[in-house]
């Protein structure tokens, strides 16, 4: 078997096969234009919406869509352009390039509104997903897909590949602890792109009072589970590059501590530090517009972990836990580590009870392996792709 280098976004890594171009949903036009003609359309859409470099709508509109055709776009969290650091509440108003009227989907509220939705006759489905339960991506396509279904509008959704799509692990989510940074009972890392994840959301009835949307998936072409994937537009502004991208599912756990994941800094969950903390790696956390808004620790030097230079040795095949272990036996007050927004982050009590108690990793890993076993069966009935080529 011969292995080959790629280099993903700054990133080097090893493949044991070339790895062959990949087309997302949304470039295979051919696929769904006819779909669209004559049909007064709506778009959940952002910045990495595109089409060879060019924004979803104006490939539309360059392609023969009528621009009266499109009603509204639909702007997730970070907003239509991608602009908005995360949290950051996002207001309605208007595509500065387009005209095309803007409805925010996280602002005053997180889904559809029937009034929203007057006149539309098909909505489409566009956003780059990291493969992160916490990623809210997800949860905007829930709520899009249960809005699209009690209002009778069937949905096309483009599928992208999922960048940590080889693999599935973490806890899966107690129904319990179901918030918008995770209302699926899946793991942290789900295995699925956005695509297959919409059939499991209409197959398994999670969608309110068990109803499902008439969905239309456009898949990709030549991707599959496991390939190394480098996105063509970073996905959100604290997710700058593809090795940050691997590692998101690893270090968002610090958002629920009293760590800084490096948000702030020109590394955002490449690392992680604290003032309190030992080490001879610092950081200074400081507000960056559209970036960071009042990060933690702004203005104050911490001490910490650089993780910017990480590769596990066994390749990007599991969450990396050490570091929130090493991080709590380092911090001197144990009792204020965790937050409240650990839990909806962990999607459970249980992981944050553990790392108390003083479980190891292997312990901890563990404890989530029957779900995890039965999750993956269940995963394999909304498959559309291949597992690792």
């Amino acid at each position: 078997m011969i292995s080959t280098f790629i280099i993903l976004n700054g990133l080097m890594a090893a493949c044991s096969t070339v790895v062959s171009p990949v087309r997302s949903g949304a470039d295979r036009l051919d696929q769904y234009l006819s779909l669209i003609a004559d049909k007064q359309i709506a778009l959940v859409a952002n910045h990495t919406s595109v089409v060879g470099g060019r924004h979803l709508v104006d490939t539309l509109i360059g392609s023969g869509v009528d621009r009266d055709q499109i009603i509204k776009v639909f702007a997730p969290e970070h907003g239509f352009r991608g602009d908005r650091a995360a949290g950051v509440q996002i207001e309605d108003g208007t595509d500065p390039v387009t005209g095309i009227p803007v409805a925010s989907l996280y602002g005053s509220h997180k889904k559809p509104e029937p009034g929203e939705l007057t006149g539309i006759e098909l909505m489409i489905f566009d956003l780059q997903d990291v493969g992160a339960r916490f990623y809210t991506y997800i949860s905007t396509l829930h709520y899009v897909m249960e809005a699209c279904a009690e209002n009778d509008i069937p949905l096309i959704l483009l599928d992208r590949p999922n960048p940590n799509g080889g693999y599935v692990d973490g806890p899966v989510l107690d129904t319990a602890f179901s918030s918008f940074v995770g209302m699926h009972p899946i793991p942290v890392v789900y295995g699925l792109t956005i695509g297959e994840l919409a059939g499991m959301i209409n197959g398994e009835g999670w969608l309110s009072n068990g109803v499902r949307c008439d969905v239309t998936v456009i898949p990709c072409e030549g991707y599959f589970h496991g390939q190394l994937y480098s996105m063509p537009v970073s996905p959100s502004p604290n997710l700058s590059n593809d090795h940050a991208v691997l590692l998101y599912p690893s270090t968002c756990f610090f958002e629920g501590t009293v760590m800084s994941e490096g948000r702030g800094t020109g590394m955002p969950f490449e690392a992680y530090g604290h003032p309190e903390l030992p080490g001879a790696f610092s950081f200074t956390p400081e507000t960056i517009p559209g970036v960071a808004r009042n990060p933690k620790f702004e203005g104050s030097v911490c001490y910490g972990t650089d993780l910017r230079d990480f590769t596990p040795k066994e390749g990007w095949t599991r969450i990396q836990l050490q570091w929130l272990l090493e991080a709590y036996e380092a911090f001197p007050r144990k009792e204020e580590f965790f937050t409240s927004y650990f839990d909806k982050l962990a999607g459970t009590d249980s992981l944050r009870i553990q790392v108390e108690a003083g479980w190891d990793e292997v312990r901890i890993r563990t404890s989530w392996q029957k779900e995890l076993e039965q999750f993956k069966l269940k995963r394999l009935k909304y498959l559309i792709y291949d597992e690792n080529e």
